[in-house]
């Protein structure tokens, strides 16, 4: 960050901001740049660690079809700067509700106010512990066949068990190859109705533990069993786990809940993005863990649009009470200027 940004933080910090949006994803980037054209003084604050970060492309993203995942959050950084909305690298250590609002803290000591508050954090995704995984993440070990299955399309690909949904998400590459092979792992053999649709669309089952990926020359070629098979395989397909990793939502009283897919952890919020926590939204994978980029974008630019009403109306409220010379709005306002920091009373 330039010293320039942290001078223009901290200026703000006197009188705060209307929206400060945790998380400079996709749905984040799209929620301040919404804010910032409502003439709304926004700050993203981003710990600049997107979840697509180990891929090389976006895909199925309109009119930005294969663009690499950091140019896209550089356009988005640069669009929301060019309306007067900040980013600013940094990461969120604690949250508190002030009576104006919420207090932001972040991990080097750094503080920011804000009217209101949007969750834009995403997801962690935790892969099943084989060895090699991690490191091809991205690139041949894939989650999303409509974000990767084109790519691999008509090789011969594995899908191995990591949950509930994975039988499903072979029966979904099955149409990206006619070559798919189901590697349970550590988990049962599919049997009865699951065993049937797998049977039916072609789709052979290989058990044994998988202890590794099998790499030449820089590229997956197969996948070893604990028996020292190797099964040729030139992509493998995993179900990750989804979970939520910020300590500071526990004090705006939000809690990650079970996802009722059962592939991880969510944060509830209604349609708008809304959620239990009065003054705070979420958008992106952090409400909706199966959001694709697209899909991400619009639920951050739909809250935003729910924020700024959201302030609209309480504006409102306030600029009618103090047309009325004998409300408590006023009342208390002409006390101030009177009496400045004395009041009635003892």
């Amino acid at each position: 960050m330039v010293v320039a940004e942290v001078v223009a933080m901290r200026s703000h910090v006197r009188n705060g901001h209307d929206v400060v949006v945790i998380g400079g994803g996709a749905a984040g980037l799209s929620a301040a740049l919404m804010l910032a054209r409502a003439r709304r003084s926004v700050v993203v604050i981003d710990a600049g660690s997107p979840r697509n970060a180990p891929a090389t492309a976006v895909h199925g993203l309109l009119g930005r079809e294969g663009i690499p995942p950091s140019e896209l959050l550089e356009r988005g950084r640069a669009e929301v700067r060019g309306y007067g909305g900040q980013v600013v690298s940094g990461e969120v250590s604690a949250v508190a509700r002030r009576d104006d609002g919420f207090e932001i803290t972040l991990a080097d000591a750094r503080t920011v106010r804000a009217r209101r508050l949007l969750i834009a954090i995403g997801l962690v995704d935790e892969l099943p512990d084989v060895p090699g995984l991690r490191a091809r993440w991205g690139r041949d070990v894939l989650h999303c066949p409509y974000c990767h299955g084109w790519e691999v399309r008509d090789q011969p690909i594995g899908v191995l068990a990591s949950g509930p949904r994975s039988v499903h998400q072979a029966l979904l590459f099955r149409q990206w190859s006619d070559d798919i092979l189901f590697f349970p792992h550590l988990m049962p053999n599919p049997t009865g109705e699951e065993a049937e649709q797998l049977a039916a669309r072609g789709i052979r089952v290989v058990g044994g533990e998988v202890t590794g990926m099998e790499i030449v020359d820089n590229q997956l070629i197969g996948v070893r069993l604990s028996d020292g098979t190797v099964v040729p395989r030139r992509a493998v397909a995993i179900s990750p786990r989804m979970t939520v990793r910020s300590d500071f939502l526990a004090a705006l009283g939000l809690r990650p809940v079970q996802h009722p897919l059962g592939i991880g952890e969510y944060v509830p919020a209604d349609p708008t993005g809304r959620t239990e926590a009065p003054g705070v939204w979420a958008a992106g994978n952090i409400t909706d863990p199966v959001a694709q980029v697209g899909t991400a974008a619009a639920a951050g630019a739909a809250a935003a649009a729910q924020i700024n009403a959201d302030l609209v109306a309480e504006e409102t409220r306030q600029a009618v009470a103090a047309r009325d010379p004998f409300s408590a709005l006023s009342e208390a306002h002409l006390c101030e200027l009177v009496l400045g920091d004395r009041r009635h009373g003892l």
